[in-house]
C-alpha cells in the first residue's frame, strides 16, 4: 500500500462521509417533528392495515 502515490488520502475521505452522515442523521432526528416519528413508530403496530393485507 505505500508504494500507491496519494493512499492516504482515502481514509481521510471515508472518515468525513461517515462522520458528516452520522451529524446529519443525528440534527434529523432532533429537528424532526414529534408527530411524524409518533406516526412512523406506530406502523409496526397498525393491524388495521395489516388485516388488509393478508
Amino acid at each position: 500500500m505505500e508504494s500507491i502515490a496519494g493512499i492516504e488520502i482515502y481514509p481521510i475521505i471515508s472518515l468525513l462521509i461517515f462522520f458528516i452522515f452520522f451529524v446529519a442523521l443525528f440534527l434529523w432526528v432532533f429537528t424532526a417533528k414529534k408527530d411524524y416519528i409518533k406516526t412512523v413508530s406506530n406502523i409496526p403496530l397498525d393491524n388495521q392495515q395489516n388485516d388488509d393485507i393478508l
